[in-house]
């Protein structure tokens, strides 16, 4: 739902900073979290902090802690970092929550916090709902003996690059004899402080841009092939043999092929699936609105895709309940379960490394042997009725669709799909469809439309 500016989700809240951001708001939040995670704990929670390099961040990081001390909540402190990094510190430290300010891909004016439950995952709708509650109805606060302790953890990211490297089936002896030379963007975000490690670690040669992690991002932060320009560049000036975007908060992970083409962030959890499904046996699950190119990858292993709805927390626990060993988001975002349930960008570069490795041929040529489609994504403003009368309608005119309703209402072919949700963050509904071609993507978004137009023009 939408409070003035202020996006507040799920999991987190989100604003342009400011405006509906400020430290008056973080601290109300953070506060609410730091109570409900403290009454769930039944004892004095202990809190996971970190930050991404936004500039407002250290600002928004100083409230947070203040707000959380004001609970009565011990702070573990982890500074700059990755939201997985802060993911994978919950769980070492059996803490109640952890608190991640970070904005994730949105642009420059705009930070957010990140709620964490003590498993390491997002909350869940309930879990979201009822620390609301406790923020709308009144936080408790703890009085000047029961303030809590603020300590430092600097080991987090090494503990997060230990856990990549020890994925079982990751050949570092191997990968770091090939040398790989890898092209590197981290647009000025926190993948200063794990990917360069990472990458020669693995015994890479690393071409980067991007490095300083001061939050001023060059190009919008969305690791989406319009704003890859610049790495496109890199990987052909550098002779790279892959060029790895991050986002700011580096859950996200965008290729670009050595012929200085990005790929599209789809390909990244397709191209891991097809990687660990030759190691794991088991599902891959992904969202609703994730390419079929995922399902083309998996085929050949004859393993099942599993669609949970929108929200990286609903394909964490689906892939929990099911025991899938890798699932994600089509935006870049992969999971690898033997590491923890959680986007990681970091677990999809080593995974690409291995592929490049096992199969001993280029991008391009891999990428090659999987289907292209076309993704077309469109929206209007959410009619004040119920949408209930639209997905009746489009089942009734895509009569030989099979339908998913998880989530809205996901209609889906061999070949093509589409899918109608309300946004959980906006008032807005979104119409995105796939197709082989660009016309085909398109006419499925104008088909889907008209209910949703005739629904808009009859609702006061």
């Amino acid at each position: 739902m939408a409070n003035d500016g202020l996006m507040v989700s799920v999991s987190g809240i989100r604003g342009r900073v400011g405006e509906a951001l400020t430290p008056e708001i973080v601290a109300r939040y953070a506060a609410g979290f730091g109570a409900w995670s403290k009454r769930r704990a039944g004892a004095k929670a202990r809190i996971v902090i970190g930050r991404d390099s936004r500039v407002s961040g250290p600002m928004f990081h100083r409230a947070a802690i203040a707000a959380l001390q004001s609970v009565g909540c011990d702070i573990i402190d982890i500074g700059l970092t990755t939201t997985p990094t802060c993911q994978l510190a919950v769980e070492h430290h059996h803490a109640a929550g952890g608190l991640m300010i970070s904005a994730s891909h949105n642009p420059i004016e705009w930070n957010a916090l990140k709620f964490i439950g003590s498993s390491g995952l997002f909350l869940e709708a309930n879990e979201g709902a009822e620390m609301r509650s406790l923020v709308e109805q009144g936080i408790p606060r703890a009085t000047w003996d029961q303030l809590g302790a603020v300590t430092q953890d600097e080991r987090a990211v090494e503990r997060h690059l230990e856990r990549v490297l020890a994925i079982p089936y990751l050949d570092v002896k191997g990968i770091r004899a090939r040398k790989f030379k890898v092209a590197l963007d981290c647009v000025r975000g926190a993948g200063k402080v794990i990917m360069p490690a990472l990458l020669e670690r693995l015994g890479c040669d690393v071409a980067a841009i991007n490095l300083e992690p001061d939050g001023r991002f060059p190009h919008p932060p969305e690791p989406v092939a319009e704003n890859l320009g610049d790495l496109e560049r890199l990987v052909l000036d550098s002779g790279s043999a892959v060029g790895f975007a991050v986002d700011p908060d580096v859950d996200r992970l965008a290729l670009v092929s050595e012929k200085g083409r990005a790929i599209g962030e789809d390909y990244t959890l397709a191209l891991a699936a097809r990687l660990v499904l030759r190691h794991r046996p088991g599902a891959v699950v992904t969202n609703l609105s994730t390419s079929r190119v995922v399902d083309d990858a998996v085929r050949d292993a004859g393993a099942k895709v599993l669609r949970a709805p929108v929200g990286e927390v609903n394909v964490a626990v689906c892939m929990r309940e099911a025991g899938a060993p890798v699932g994600g988001e089509g935006n870049g975002g992969v999971i690898l379960s033997e590491v923890h349930l959680g986007r990681d960008a970091p677990v999809g570069a080593a995974l690409t490394l291995q592929l490049l490795h096992e199969e001993n041929r280029s991008l391009s040529s891999i990428v090659g042997d999987l289907p292209r489609y076309v993704i077309v994504k469109d929206k209007l403003e959410r009619p004040a009725a119920s949408l209930d009368s639209v997905y009746a309608a489009l089942r009734k005119a895509f009569s030989d669709a099979s339908a998913d309703t998880q989530d809205g209402l996901r209609l889906a072919w061999s070949d093509r799909w589409v899918h109608v949700r309300p946004s959980g963050t906006e008032p807005i509904v979104r119409v995105i469809a796939e197709a082989p071609t660009e016309q085909d993507a398109r006419e499925l978004v104008r088909r889907s439309r008209e209910p949703l137009e005739k629904l808009s023009a009859i609702s006061p």
